[in-house]
């Protein structure tokens, strides 16, 4: 018995040691997360290996940095330069990811943030590249679309071989100086009344056409129904006088021949 204290303390030292020791070797990766171990006593960040989702038991003396690996996006403002020299704000979204098998050397190249260190340099050099071919009113109105694409292309050559790969850039808003704005409204609103009234007037010249030729196929039509008619209607009306002339029981009708507008001639009549 009384060598039972003795023995317990240095049972729930070593206890208490394993504990610790299991707790500062054991790493949880999360949900859409990678891990790369660094190696205290080796060559520091291991760039060959990427560690998935799951819990990793690794030595004490070591340690894993971890990183969202699934795709995201980071929002910016950016003061840019135009064409002609005019200072825009242009906001912008951009979608993102890590190359997976190589988050080691990304880390290992460009550190831990190196959103700030690689990304936000790329995206800004690209944006003011792109911008700069544009004037105040392309980038206000039409030439949004093709902006994006542009930065898109200019980042995508800017990462190529960093291990970063960008997916989407989205061009939200480009503020100009107020006067600016007002004056590309204005000749804006302009340009679309006066495609209106260009629009009106087209559209009122085709309906008066289409109505002049509509009376003027009636006039055809009628002129030749009304040659045609003339010689027809007397020529039925005279057969008609003629039949109920001979249906008559009083009357004796011959009939020797017809007219030049087709009546037929009475001989005589009792």
């Amino acid at each position: 018995m009384e060598r039972l204290p003795k023995i317990a303390l240095p049972a729930i030292f070593i206890a208490v040691l394993i504990i610790v020791l299991i707790f500062k070797s054991s790493v949880t990766i999360g949900p859409g997360e990678g891990g790369v171990l660094f190696e205290q006593f080796g060559e520091g960040i291991v760039t060959d290996k990427t560690y998935s989702e799951g819990l990793h038991i690794i030595a004490p003396w070591n340690s894993m940095i971890i990183r969202i690996v699934r795709q995201q996006s980071i929002s910016d403002e950016m003061n840019v330069l135009s064409v002609n020299g005019l200072e825009v704000k242009v906001n912008g979204t951009i979608w993102y990811e890590p190359e997976y098998d190589n988050l080691g050397k990304l880390i290992k190249t460009k550190g831990e943030d190196y959103e700030q260190e690689l990304l936000d340099p790329a995206v800004n050099a690209a944006a003011r590249s792109v911008v700069g071919r544009y004037t105040p009113e392309q980038l206000y109105s039409s030439k949004r679309d093709v902006i994006e694409q542009e930065i898109l292309e200019e980042v995508t050559l800017l990462l190529k071989d960093q291990y970063l790969t960008v997916k989407r850039v989205l061009v939200e808003d480009v503020k100009l100086p107020v006067t600016i704005k007002n004056a590309i409204e204005g000749k804006l609103k302009q340009e679309q009344e006066s495609l209106e009234y260009e629009f009106r007037l087209v559209t009122a010249k085709k309906e008066a056409e289409k109505v002049t030729i509509e009376a003027q196929g009636k006039a055809d039509a009628n002129k030749i129904l009304s040659a045609s008619l003339t010689d027809k209607i007397l020529q039925d009306k005279g057969i008609e006088a003629t039949i109920k002339l001979s249906e008559s029981p009083n009357s004796k009708v011959i009939v020797i021949g017809s007219g030049d507008s087709g009546l037929p001639l009475i001989l005589g009549n009792q």
